[in-house]
């Protein structure tokens, strides 16, 4: 029987829950970019490492900044 490769990967950290002092705020464009994909999604939580709490203060934020047209809804072709 042939056993197939147990292909480990690390748990990612939530980078907020690490750095206390990094605030999460909706004037912050060059940090909430870097949770949306090129398409202007927002990433999930299993690929961006974030727990729960901070994950739903990013979505807010990110939703927020939509709103005051500081990022775009979606990326034009």
């Amino acid at each position: 029987m042939i056993e197939k490769p147990k292909y480990f990967q690390r748990r990612r950290v939530c980078r907020f829950c690490t750095d206390k002092q990094a605030p999460i705020d909706y004037k912050d464009v060059l940090l909430l970019k870097s949770y949306q994909s090129e398409r202007g999604k927002i990433m999930p939580r299993r690929i961006s490492g974030n727990c729960a709490k901070h994950q739903r203060l990013i979505t807010a934020a990110i939703r927020k900044a939509r709103n005051l047209a500081l990022l775009s809804f979606a990326e034009e072709r």
